[in-house]
Formats: structure tokens, sequence, C-alpha cells
């Protein structure tokens, strides 16, 4: 049984990321992408991120997102392992509500 840590945690601010130039990626399929997004974006399947590293900048923070959650936190920990500054945002219409507000 694991022992959770109050503030082990913490909440991302994204919007604070966003003021930073944040780059949203969102790693669901283009069948899904299309179906909705957020508008800025760019849709780089997980299954094709390790090959399509360059389109992103080191410089910024990256946001990943997808459906649920599980995919943009697989994409996360790969993009931190190759020296990325980057942050798991959850589900694309959460994350939208989010920045939004």
């Amino acid at each position: 049984m694991f022992k959770w840590i109050k503030g082990l945690f913490k909440k991302n601010d994204f919007k604070a990321l966003m003021a930073q130039g944040a780059v949203i990626v969102d790693v669901r399929t283009p069948e899904e992408y299309k179906g909705g997004h957020i508008k800025q974006s760019v849709n780089i399947p997980l299954s094709q991120l390790a090959e399509k590293l360059n389109k992103l900048p080191k410089n910024k923070p990256v946001i990943t997102v997808c459906r649920s959650g599980a995919r943009s936190g697989s994409a996360k920990n790969m993009l931190i392992a190759k020296g990325y500054a980057a942050y798991n945002g959850g589900p694309w219409n959460m994350l939208e509500k989010k920045i939004a507000s």
C-alpha cells in the first residue's frame, strides 16, 4: 500500500506556463485531434513523438495532453528524459477550460 505524502504532487499553474510561451502538444491520433482540440495545440501522436522531437523547442515549457491523461503522462516522461521542461496537462478539454478561465 502506498503512503501518500501531503504536498508530494504540486498543482501546475498552466496559465503561468502559457504566459511563458508553453507549447501544447496533443499526443492523440490525427482522427481524435480532428474531433476537437485546443486551438493553439500541435498534434504529434505519441507513437511519433520520439522521431519528431526536433519540432519542439527546448527553451519553452511543453504541456502534453490527450483524451484521459495517460498518453500525455507517457509523453511528459519521455520529454523530461530528453531534457525538456514538460508537464502533463491531462485531458485536452479540461486543460482548455483551465487556460481559458
